[in-house]
C-alpha cells in the first residue's frame, strides 16, 4: 500500500475530520434558500399544465385574480420580457431546458408551467393556483418506454458542445465481432429516475433598482449569475446569487430551472421581494431526472476470455426542444483492453421534462451495461468474474493512446475480493447457503473522470489569530466547508475551529461548479496559491516594520508553520505567532488571492485522469417468499490521496445506498394517456432506506495523483455510485439463476426463478 508521503502526521489533510458546518446544521442556524425572508415578500406558485402534449386555448384568470390576498396571476400576456440565454466558453449559460417560461402557448410535458399566483402568502397564493382553469386542444403524448433512436445526423447538439454520434472507435468492431469464438449481444435497459433531495427546489428574488440578487439552491451559481444576466438582460456585475447551503442536488441542481426566472420576473413586475418553492410533485416534472437508456452491449472474446471486440451501442430519451446526451459510453473505450471497438449513440424525443445530469451522469447508467455484459460472458465461458477483468486490464487509455496517470483498478480488485471472502465462492447458481437462506455473490467494476475545473480563492490572515478562506463555489452536501478549512489549516497551520469558511456567494472569487466531482481537486491549487501570496505579504510586514524582530531580515529568510513566522535557518521553536507580527505592524490583516486552471476539457492531454475501483456484493434470496435483500457490501476505491478519509467514506456510503435504490427499487412511472409522471411522491417512488442497508466496508488505496493537483487528490462523489447496480444484479442470478437485464430488480423477474420453481 502506498505511502501518505509529504504529509506530517499533525496535517488536517488525510485525517478523519467532522464536518466544520456541522454544529450549524443540527442547530438549525443553517441557512437554505427558502429559509430566508425580507420585508414585504411575497409568495409565488406556479400553475402546471395538464396534459403532456397540445396547446392552450384559453387561460381563465379571472376568478384567481379575485381571491384574498392575491397580488398576481402572471401568464405569457403579462409576465414580461424574458430573453433567451446563449451558452459560452465553458460552462457558461448553460441550461437544460433552454425555452424560457411562457414564451409560447405549446405544451410539451406534463407540469409545464402556464401561469404563475402570487399572494401575500404560500396558502393564499397555493389557493389561486388551484382555481386557475385552462381549456387545451390535446394531442396524444408520446411517453413511450420503447426507445428507438431518431433520425439525426452525424453530429448533434447537447446541452454543451455539438457531438460526434460515434463517439470511440478503433479496429473493426463489427467484423471481429462476427468472428469471435465466444460471443455475447444483450441489450440492458435502465428507467427514468428522479433526483429526491430533502431540499425542495426553489428560488427567492429581489430587485432593488437595477440590481437583482437571488437566494438559490444552486450547484453553479456563477453559471447562474450568468444566465439571469442574458436572461432579464442586465450587466453579469448587477446580478448577485447566494448559496450557502444545499440540502443535495445530486445533479437536478446544478443547471437553472425555469422557476426561478419565474420567481425573478415577477419579483421585477412587482417590486417586492418574491419566494418560489417547489412541491415535491413538482420536483418530477420540471427540475430534470436522470433519462431512461437502452442499451446494446456486444461483446466478442477468445474461449479464455480476452476480449476481441467491443460495441455499445446506446439511446435516452429527451425532451421535444432540448439536446440532453446521457453519455453512458463515457467509460466504455477506456475501461477494459479490446482492440476492436465502437461506441454510438443516439436519442429518442418524448413529451417529458428534459431531462438532466444525475449523480454519475453517462457513466453510472453505462457500467451497469458494460459491467453486466462482461459478467455475462464470464458466466458464459465459465471464468471468474475477477479473473476476466484481470484478463483485459489495459496498459494505457487505449482510446487516446496515453498512458493512465494513476490506475491501480486490480488492486482495488485484490484488495476488494479479500475483504469480502471471495476466494470462498462457487460458481453454481443457488450453491451458497447460509441460515436457511440463498446467498448470491457478484462483482463490478467501476471509474469516472478526475479533472479540474478554473478556480480562484483567497486567503486572509489577521491580527487576532484567525484566518478566513474564500472562494466562490458552493457545499452542496459533500463536506466543501471542511475541505477549504482543512487545506487553509494545511497550510496557515492554525486550528480548524480558527478558520472562517467563506463560500456560495457570487461576490466572492470565481469558484468551480459543483458537479463532476471535481470541486475539492480544482480548489486545491488555488486556496494553497492564496495561501503562498498572503504568506509573501505578511513575511514582507515582519521584515519591513521597525522594532520587529525580523527587521533585519529577508522576507526569503523566513517561513511560516503551526502559525508561527521564523527564520528557517532557525527552525519553528522560536518563532513568532503571526499575529504578533501583524499587531505591531498595526495591520488588521494581509491577503493573497490565487488561481488554477482547468484541466477538463483539455484537447490534447499528456495523461488519462480517472478514479478507478470496485465492488462486491452478498444478496440473499429467500425463495419461499420471494424475499430479497442485498445483505453486505465491500467497496474499494482508488481516487488519489483521501483528504478527509471520514467524509470520504461517508460519500461512498451513501453512493451505495443509492445503487442499491437504482437496483432493485427506483423507477419513474408516465401515464400513456396524459403524460404524467405516475408515482410523483415518496411514498410511491421507492428509495433505499435504513432497512434496505446492510453493512457497507468501505476501503481507499491512497495513491496520490499530482497530475490532478499538488496533494493528489480526485473526486469521489459519483464513482461509488457507477458499477454497484452491474454488481447486485450479478449476485441475483448467482442466487437465483434469472438474469435481470432491465432495472429494477422486480418481483416478477425473480418470481421466474428456476430455484423458486
Amino acid at each position: 500500500m502506498p505511502t501518505t508521503q509529504e504529509i506530517p502526521a499533525t496535517s488536517p489533510i488525510g485525517r478523519n475530520t467532522p464536518r466544520v458546518d456541522g454544529p450549524l446544521k443540527v442547530s438549525g442556524q443553517a441557512m437554505y434558500a427558502s429559509d430566508y425572508h425580507f420585508p414585504g415578500m411575497l409568495y409565488a406558485v406556479p400553475v402546471c399544465s395538464s396534459i403532456a402534449s397540445g396547446k392552450i386555448q384559453k387561460l381563465d384568470t379571472a376568478a384567481a385574480e379575485k381571491m384574498p390576498g392575491v397580488r398576481a396571476i402572471f401568464h405569457r400576456g403579462n409576465i414580461g420580457k424574458i430573453f433567451r440565454s446563449t451558452p459560452g466558453e465553458g460552462f457558461e449559460g448553460i441550461v437544460d431546458e433552454r425555452r424560457p417560461p411562457f414564451e409560447d402557448d405549446v405544451i410539451r410535458y406534463y407540469g409545464q408551467y402556464i401561469a404563475l399566483a402570487v399572494a401575500d402568502s404560500f396558502e393564499n397564493a397555493k389557493a389561486a393556483a388551484d382555481v386557475v382553469r385552462a381549456t387545451y386542444t390535446k394531442e396524444k403524448p408520446n411517453v413511450d418506454p420503447d426507445l428507438k433512436a431518431d433520425d439525426e445526423p452525424d453530429v448533434v447538439p447537447t446541452t454543451f458542445v455539438p457531438t460526434k454520434r460515434v463517439q470511440s472507435e478503433r479496429g473493426d468492431a463489427e467484423s471481429a465481432f462476427a468472428s469471435a469464438p465466444a460471443r455475447l449481444d444483450q441489450t440492458y435497459v435502465t428507467p427514468t429516475h428522479t433526483h429526491n433531495p430533502i431540499e425542495l427546489q426553489g428560488a427567492t428574488a429581489i430587485w432593488e433598482g437595477s440590481m437583482l440578487t437571488v437566494y438559490e439552491e444552486s450547484q453553479a451559481i456563477f453559471n447562474l449569475q450568468g444566465v439571469l444576466a442574458q436572461m432579464f438582460g442586465l450587466p453579469t456585475e448587477n446580478v448577485r446569487v447566494i448559496t450557502k447551503f444545499v440540502g443535495s442536488g445530486f445533479g437536478s441542481k446544478l443547471w437553472p430551472w425555469t422557476h426561478c426566472m419565474l420567481a425573478v420576473a415577477a419579483a421585477r413586475q412587482l417590486g417586492k421581494p418574491v419566494k418560489l418553492v417547489l412541491s415535491r410533485k413538482m420536483m418530477f416534472q420540471s427540475v430534470g431526472h436522470r433519462p431512461r437508456t437502452q442499451q446494446r452491449v456486444r461483446l466478442g472474446a477468445t474461449t479464455d476470455g480476452k476480449l476481441v471486440s467491443l460495441q455499445h451501442d446506446y439511446v435516452n430519451h429527451h425532451a421535444i426542444l432540448d439536446n440532453y446526451h446521457e453519455d453512458c459510453g463515457e467509460a466504455t473505450a477506456f475501461h477494459y483492453s479490446v482492440p476492436n471497438l465502437r461506441v454510438k449513440f443516439g436519442r429518442a424525443r418524448r413529451n417529458v421534462g428534459t431531462p438532466t445530469a444525475m449523480r454519475g451522469p453517462g457513466a453510472v447508467p453505462g457500467l451497469y451495461a458494460t459491467e453486466s455484459a462482461l459478467n455475462e460472458l464470464a458466466a458464459q465461458l465459465k471464468i471468474d468474474p475477477v479473473r476476466i477483468r484481470v484478463l483485459n486490464e489495459p496498459k494505457i487509455d487505449e482510446s487516446l493512446g496515453i498512458p493512465f496517470s494513476s490506475r491501480h483498478l486490480l488492486e482495488c480488485f485484490e484488495l476488494g475480493a479479500e475483504k469480502f471472502g471471495w476466494a470462498k465462492r462457487t460458481a453454481e447458481v443457488g450453491s451458497m447457503k447460509r441460515d436457511g437462506l440463498t446467498l448470491g455473490w457478484g462483482t463490478a467494476g467501476c471509474a469516472w473522470v478526475a479533472a479540474r475545473f478554473p478556480a480562484e480563492a483567497s486567503i486572509q490572515l489577521r491580527d487576532d489569530g484567525t484566518a478566513r478562506v474564500a472562494c466562490g463555489t458552493q457545499d452542496i452536501g459533500t463536506g466543501t466547508y471542511t475541505i477549504l478549512a482543512q487545506l487553509a489549516a494545511q497550510k496557515i497551520g492554525v486550528p480548524l475551529d480558527k478558520i472562517e469558511v467563506a463560500l456560495g456567494d457570487t461576490s466572492l472569487p470565481a469558484g468551480p461548479i459543483s458537479g463532476g466531482s471535481m470541486v475539492t481537486g480544482s480548489i486545491v491549487p488555488a486556496v494553497f496559491a492564496a495561501a503562498d501570496n498572503a504568506i509573501n505579504s505578511l513575511l514582507n510586514v515582519a521584515t519591513t516594520t521597525a522594532g520587529s524582530p525580523f527587521e533585519k531580515r529577508k522576507a526569503g529568510d523566513l517561513a511560516l508553520e503551526g502559525g508561527r513566522v521564523f527564520v528557517k535557518a532557525d527552525g519553528p521553536a522560536g518563532g513568532v505567532p503571526f499575529a504578533d507580527v501583524l499587531r505591531r505592524a498595526n495591520v488588521r490583516l494581509v491577503t493573497g488571492a490565487g488561481k488554477s486552471e482547468a484541466t477538463f476539457g483539455n484537447p490534447k492531454p499528456k495523461f488519462s485522469t480517472h478514479s478507478f475501483g470496485c465492488h462486491f456484493v452478498e444478496v440473499t434470496w429467500q425463495p419461499e417468499i420471494a424475499r430479497l435483500r442485498v445483505s453486505r457490501v465491500v467497496t474499494v476505491i482508488d481516487a488519489g490521496r483521501i483528504l478527509n478519509p471520514l467524509a470520504g467514506r461517508n460519500q461512498i456510503e451513501g453512493a451505495v445506498v443509492m445503487g442499491i435504490g437504482m437496483a432493485l427499487l427506483e423507477h419513474t412511472s408516465y401515464d400513456p394517456q396524459n403524460g404524467a409522471p405516475i408515482n410523483s411522491n415518496l411514498a410511491d417512488y421507492m428509495v433505499a432506506v435504513n432497512a434496505d442497508v446492510p453493512p457497507i466496508d468501505v476501503h481507499f488505496l491512497n495513491y496520490p495523483d499530482k497530475e490532478i493537483n499538488e496533494l493528489g487528490a480526485r473526486g469521489i462523489g459519483e464513482i461509488g455510485l457507477a458499477g454497484i447496480a452491474a454488481a447486485i444484479t450479478d449476485a441475483v442470478h448467482h442466487a437465483t439463476g434469472v438474469r435481470v437485464r432491465e432495472l429494477p430488480v422486480k418481483i416478477e423477474h425473480l418470481l421466474a426463478s428456476t430455484v423458486l420453481s
